[in-house]
């Protein structure tokens, strides 16, 4: 008897072993149920030049729940050929991922079982079935302790008659909010952040912090996790939804609207003085308690047991001072923090506050000297998000202007006929860097200049593509957005651009319709802070940077405005324009998983250390500003000096380092230090005071050009390749695959192999749609630009090809009748059009002229039958290349 082959091994061998062990094949059917052939990512994202394509999801053939509330198993089927446990290993990769104890694998014969709570494998002849995986679980984790304190719960309610209302359950094992009230269903890694959430509250634990990118859906994981509290009967206290900005309070407020029905609504907005204390969902911002009408704050006329759960959102954000006292006010509630960022120096506070009570583990398992870390309850990064394809990927231009790329040089621009306004109290320096620009100096022609380059890509792109413009100030804020709606005057929109830098009158309306993808205006929202976080916005398409950063907290915060996919405009993807060196600051959170690119080479072993006085007093300044400008385009901090008024920078190179320091009734000052590979430079530094604000130094009549751009791929592993790394890059996977020309001819003469080829170069991010803008030749040949970068080849279009075809093949056509011939020549206009792979697929006899000849039946009927026909077609494939020699 034929082995089975993977689909019939699991339904005649798998699927009634499954259900014998009780498990359904639905929800209705079964309170316990598997579900088939899940897909848990969407595939990812990527670009074939301007054009946005999927990858296959992954997908786990059978997941097993119970009482839909919690994923517990993954089984993986191979065939009836495989050995038992040969879909093992692919099982607990999937688990992993899933956040599931158990994994196991079956070629119809047994199955093979990974247990996540001991570690350790082994055969059985029988499935398990829901109740032994729930008890199981239970008992690994505590909830079995839990059940009995539940179960004395409810005896106690059945004792007192129900007064108190329905006994709680077990959260963890509440279903979610469904889909069909909500409006979305929950993604694997919510769900996973969801559970354990969970299962810390219901352990006690206080302090819980999860860490997600911008767009993965943190309000809408924070609301499942309420649900289950509140629908469980688990929590009895009001929760309460704590945001330091209006927009980000209403968002979350709306997506709370689940919990509303036709006799109440629980959600409650505190806006300070008096408030319903009678809702369960209350939502507030931090300035809102810690503002009172009397001597004391809001917050503390609260009874601090008042509250059993608090999520404070964008977390990272206090500083940690913002939210700390409204925070140990209410230390009895849980408390959820919630960011879109890695711990790094400025998010310390937030971390050690947030996740004191997690264990303790190593940084890096395989290096000890990394130390160790207390982890968020989970994490989902960008680059994450991004190889599951629930985010946008992205395509990154840099670009510099002349004064970005040297800086500007007061002296020279003077002699240049530059004039230069010195406001009084002002200091003139001798060099200006990026980060200086439009903080200290002002330099509308630079302005001016990145506006124009900025409104050519536009009109190059698409100018109703939606576009945020991230600028140093609201002044600067403004002006570019004037600059954007003059560029785009003949649009005919008087709101094309608007300035969105405040919570108040048109702005709020303004933001509104930008973040509807339906509205067709405002197209460009300029800021200068207020959009950095939180705001939803999923047509965005392009990100600009015109303010240096120097946080990469606010960088990932700022990039995530673009990371939403959006179905209802197609958007899969987003630019990122940088016009100040933003992007340096991409890391591995960033990044899709895969290699990562190398080290830049170059030690940086210098340092500078010291200290900012008071230059009248000599007092030390506390909290003083400081950055150390490394070049144009690079700087470290600003940091903050410490409570003895002392600054340090680290991994500096050597030669003339900028010191940049500002600080509260202060005038700025800029000092230059020269720096050596492996020693430390000490220096003081003196600030003087000043009256009252000082106005920017203008310069005006500076001449500025765009001085270098790039456009960079994201290819396969993550890496950012410029557009000629990425021919480098092409050159090197091509001759991998085929090592001379002979072989790449070879190779391509024959449609199965060209096929598996190109399937191969495409998995690496090779495409020759890419090479052929790269190159600038859109009617070049697949097969010409392959053999033009990988071995000098000279690039040959498709119509050469099909000329030449005409002239030295008409023997070939010759053989054929009319009716045949003419098939062969329309063929070759859709080469001409499309390509060798258009003449290939079965879909192009759905064109005209096919579509008028009866499509595929109609032609091959001309050819007196299928197999003639395609070897007509492989033979014509042969001949449009015959004539290349090596």
């Amino acid at each position: 008897m034929p082995l089975l082959n993977e689909a019939d091994t699991r339904a005649k061998l798998i699927d009634p072993k499954i259900k014998a062990a009780g498990w359904g094949e639905s929800q209705i059917e079964r309170e316990h149920f598997v579900v088939k052939g899940k897909a848990f990512t969407a595939g990812r994202i990527y670009l074939v030049g301007e054009e946005s394509r999927r990858r296959s999801p992954r997908r786990a053939d059978y997941l097993f729940r119970i009482h839909n509330a919690l994923a517990i198993a993954v089984l993986e089927a191979k065939d009836e050929s495989h050995s038992v446990d040969a879909g093992l290993e692919q099982a607990k990769g999937y688990a992993m991922t899933l956040g599931l104890p158990f994994a196991y694998c079956s070629n119809g014969h047994g199955f093979v079982e990974f247990d996540f709570f001991l570690n350790r494998s082994r055969e059985l002849a029988v499935f398990p079935g829901p109740e032994d995986l729930l008890s199981r679980w239970q008992a690994q984790t505590g909830h079995s302790r839990l059940d009995a304190t539940l179960d004395r719960a409810a005896e106690e309610q059945e004792r007192t008659g129900g007064f108190g209302g329905p006994p709680p359950r077990d959260p963890v094992l509440q279903p979610p909010c469904p889909q069909s009230v909500c409006g979305k269903e929950l993604r694997y890694f919510q769900e996973v952040a969801v559970e354990r959430v969970l299962k810390r509250v219901v352990a006690g634990q206080r302090r819980i912090l999860l860490t997600m990118a911008t767009g993965t859906g943190k309000t809408f994981t924070a609301f499942q996790v309420v649900w289950k509290l509140k629908k469980s009967g688990w929590l009895r206290k009001p929760i309460l939804f704590l945001a330091d900005r209006i927009v980000l309070r209403d968002q979350a407020y709306n997506n709370f609207a689940p919990f509303v029905d036709d006799q109440s609504d629980p959600r409650s907005i505190i806006r300070g003085g008096k408030w319903n204390r009678n809702r369960d969902l209350y939502f507030a911002l931090y300035q809102a308690l810690d503002s009172g009408d009397g001597a004391e704050p809001l917050f503390k006329s609260i009874a601090k047991d008042f509250f059993g759960l608090i999520i404070i959102d964008e977390c990272h954000r206090s500083g940690f001072g913002k939210w700390n006292n409204i925070l140990q006010h209410f230390s009895d509630a849980a408390q959820l923090g919630m960011t879109a960022t890695p711990k790094r120096s400025e998010s310390i506070d937030t971390y050690d506050y947030f996740c004191r009570e997690e264990p303790e583990v190593p940084i890096d398992p395989d290096d000890p000297s990394k130390g160790t870390w207390n982890p968020p309850a989970y994490q989902y990064s960008l680059g994450q998000g991004i190889d599951d394809g629930f985010l946008a990927t992205y395509k990154v231009h840099k670009v510099r202007t002349t004064v970005d790329k040297t800086g500007l040089h007061v002296q020279d621009a003077q002699t240049q006929g530059a004039e230069i306004y010195v406001p009084e109290g002002a200091e003139l320096r001798d060099v200006y860097l990026t980060p200086q620009f439009e903080r200290e100096i002002s330099l509308p022609d630079r302005t001016e200049v990145m506006v124009n380059h900025l409104a050519g890509l536009l009109r190059r792109f698409g100018p109703r593509e939606k576009m945020m413009v991230f600028c140093v100030d609201i002044e600067h804020a403004r002006l570019v957005s004037r600059l954007l709606q003059n560029a785009f005057a003949d649009l005919g929109d008087p709101q094309y651009a608007v300035p969105i830098v405040s919570e108040e009158g048109d702005a709020l309306t303004w933001l509104e319709h930008f973040q509807d993808s339906d509205k067709k205006s405002p197209v460009v929202a300029t800021t200068a802070e207020l959009l950095s976080t939180g705001v939803d916005v999923p047509a965005c398409r392009n990100i600009v940077f015109m303010k240096t950063i120097s946080s990469p907290l606010l960088f990932k915060q700022i990039i995530g405005r673009g990371s939403r996919v959006d179905p209802s405009t197609g958007k899969e993807w987003f630019r990122i324009i940088d016009y100040v060196g933003a992007t340096r600051l991409f890391d591995k959170w960033d990044r899709p998983p895969g290699e990562q690119p190398p080290e830049v080479s170059g030690a940086r072993t210098a340092k500078i250390e010291g200290t900012v006085v008071d230059a009248d007093s000599g007092a030390l300044i506390v909290g003083a500003s400081v950055s150390a400008l490394i070049g144009p385009n690079e700087q470290q901090g600003p940091f903050r000096t410490d409570g003895e008024g002392c600054f340090h920078f680290t991994q500096l190179p050597a030669g003339t380092i900028r010191i940049s320091v500002s600080g509260a009734d202060y005038r700025p000052r800029q000092v230059s230090v020269e720096t050596e590979a492996g020693s430390v430079q000490t220096v003081t530094i003196e600030l003087k005071t000043q009256t009252g604000p000082v106005e920017k130094i203008r310069v005006q009549n500076l001449t500025v050009t765009i001085a270098d751009e790039a456009t960079f791929m994201i290819e396969s592993t993550g890496q950012q390749l410029t557009l000629w790394q990425y021919l480098d890059y092409t050159r090197q996977k091509v001759v991998g695959h085929v090592p001379d020309w002979a072989r790449l001819h070879e190779v391509w003469t024959d449609p199965a192999k060209r096929e598996a080829f190109l399937f191969d170069l495409e998995a690496e991010s090779v495409h020759a749609e890419v090479l052929a803008e790269v190159l600038n030749q859109p009617r070049a040949d697949q097969f010409d630009l392959l053999a033009h970068i990988a071995f000098d080849r000279p690039i040959r279009t498709r119509d050469e090809r099909a000329e030449g075809f005409v002239n030295y093949e008409q023997h070939f056509l010759n053989t054929y009748d009319a009716k045949a011939r003419e098939v062969v020549l329309a063929l070759l206009d859709k080469y001409r059009l499309s390509g060798v792979t258009e003449i290939t697929s079965p879909d192009v006899f759905r064109l005209s002229p096919f579509r008028e000849m009866g499509q595929a039946p109609g032609v091959i009927e001309r050819f007196g039958g299928a197999e003639s026909l395609r070897q007509t077609l492989t033979e014509m494939q042969q001949r449009l290349y015959r004539k290349e020699t090596a």
